[in-house]
C-alpha cells in the first residue's frame, strides 16, 4: 500500500516578508537515524519514511546520489512520494565532482567496457566517451524530479585538491554547463577560494556566471577549511550548509568528522544571517549536515524556530553581495 502523502512542512517566510527559507537534513535514511526512533513505529518502510519527513521538512539533501547514481525507478519514487512544493536537493556524483570514485559505483556496462581497473577512477581517466555518458545517464535519471519542479539545486562538492585559479574555474563552468537547464550550486573544499586574497575574486566569478555560492559552517583551520561566509551570488537561490564543528575533521572517518552537535549560541548567529541572505535572495536554502541518530532533524527543527524568532527582530548581520547579479528567468 502507497503511504498517505502528509501536507507539506512549509518554508519559513525570508527576512520582511522578502524570499522564502527552506530549513532540512542531509539525507533521511541515514541507518544510525533509523535507529534513533525520530520516525514513528508505523514509519517502517522507505516510502513511509519520506512521506513523515516531507511533513516535518519541506527540502532534503540526497547525499547517496554521490556514492552511487540512483536508478530511474529510485527518482520516480522520491518525486511520487513527495508532496507538491517538496524541494530536493541533489549531491552530484563523485566521479563529476572529480573525486575518486570505486569502479563498482560505476553503471555496470561502462565498467565492463573499461575492463580492468585501478582501485579508483577519475573522471579524466575514463576517457571522453565514458565521461559524456555518465554525464547524460546522471542527468537524465534525474529528469523526473527536475520536470515536476522538485529538483532544487545539483550541489557539487568540489575536492581539497581544486585551488581557486584559471583551472579551477573552467571546471565549474564545465558542470555548470554540462548540468543545464537544472541549477548548480557549488561548495568549495580549498581555502584559497575564499581566502583574503581571492574572496572577492571568487564571489565575482560566481556573481558574473549566475551561479549559487554554497555558505558553510565546518571546522577551520585544515587546508579544505572555508570560512563561513555568508554571501549571495545569485538573486534566485541561496544556499547554506552546517557542517558542524568536529575537532575530528582531518583524521576521522566520516560518522566522526559530522559528529557534532551545536550548541543555542552558535546557531542563533546562523539564524540571522540566513534571514540576511533571504533578504537578497528569492529562495535559501539551509542543510544541516551533522550526525549520529537524529542530530541533523533536532539541529533542522531548532534552527528553524530561532529563524522564526529571530524574523520579529530588527534586521542584522551583513551579507556579500554583488550587484552584477542577474535575475534567473524562470
Amino acid at each position: 500500500m502507497t503511504p498517505a502523502i502528509h501536507r507539506p512542512a512549509r518554508p519559513i517566510p525570508g527576512g520582511d516578508g522578502s524570499g522564502r527559507i527552506l530549513v532540512g537534513t542531509a539525507s533521511w535514511t541515514d541507518r544510525s537515524l533509523l535507529e534513533s526512533g525520530w520516525y514513528p513505529r508505523e514509519a517502517s518502510t522507505p516510502a513511509a519514511r519520506l512521506a513523515w519527513y516531507s511533513s516535518r521538512f519541506p527540502i532534503v539533501e540526497v547525499d547517496s546520489t554521490y556514492y552511487h547514481p540512483p536508478s530511474l525507478r529510485t527518482v520516480e519514487g522520491w518525486r511520487d512520494r513527495t508532496p507538491k512544493g517538496f524541494v530536493f536537493n541533489v549531491k552530484a556524483f563523485s566521479l563529476l565532482t572529480g573525486h575518486p570514485t570505486r569502479p563498482e559505483a560505476l553503471y555496470k556496462d561502462l565498467r565492463e567496457t573499461l575492463g580492468e581497473t585501478p582501485e579508483r577512477l577519475y573522471l579524466d581517466g575514463v576517457g571522453p566517451r565514458i565521461a559524456d555518458e555518465v554525464w547524460g545517464r546522471f542527468l537524465a535519471t534525474l529528469a523526473p524530479l527536475h520536470e515536476a519542479g522538485k529538483l532544487g539545486a545539483l550541489l557539487f562538492q568540489f575536492p581539497p585538491w581544486l585551488p581557486a585559479g584559471e583551472h579551477g574555474r573552467r571546471r565549474v563552468l564545465e558542470c555548470v554547463r554540462r548540468s543545464a537547464p537544472m541549477r548548480v550550486c557549488v561548495e568549495f573544499r580549498n581555502r584559497t577560494w575564499m581566502d583574503e586574497g581571492n574572496r572577492a575574486a571568487t564571489l565575482g566569478f560566481l556573481t558574473e556566471h549566475d551561479i549559487p555560492y554554497v555558505c558553510v559552517d565546518m571546522p577551520q583551520g585544515h587546508p579544505s577549511s572555508i570560512p563561513p561566509v555568508p554571501a549571495v551570488t545569485a538573486s534566485d537561490l541561496a544556499v547554506v550548509r552546517l557542517h558542524g564543528r568536529s575537532p575530528r575533521w582531518a583524521d576521522g572517518g566520516v560518522e566522526e568528522r559530522f559528529a557534532y552537535r551545536y550548541t543555542e549560541d552558535e546557531l542563533r548567529p546562523w539564524a540571522s544571517r540566513v534571514l540576511a541572505l533571504s533578504r537578497h535572495a528569492e529562495t535559501t536554502h539551509v542543510i544541516t549536515n551533522v550526525c549520529c541518530g537524529d542530530t541533523s532533524q533536532r539541529t533542522a527543527a531548532r534552527l528553524t524556530s530561532l529563524i522564526e524568532e529571530e524574523s520579529t527582530r530588527p534586521a542584522r548581520g551583513g551579507v556579500l553581495t554583488r550587484p552584477a547579479v542577474r535575475h534567473r528567468p524562470r
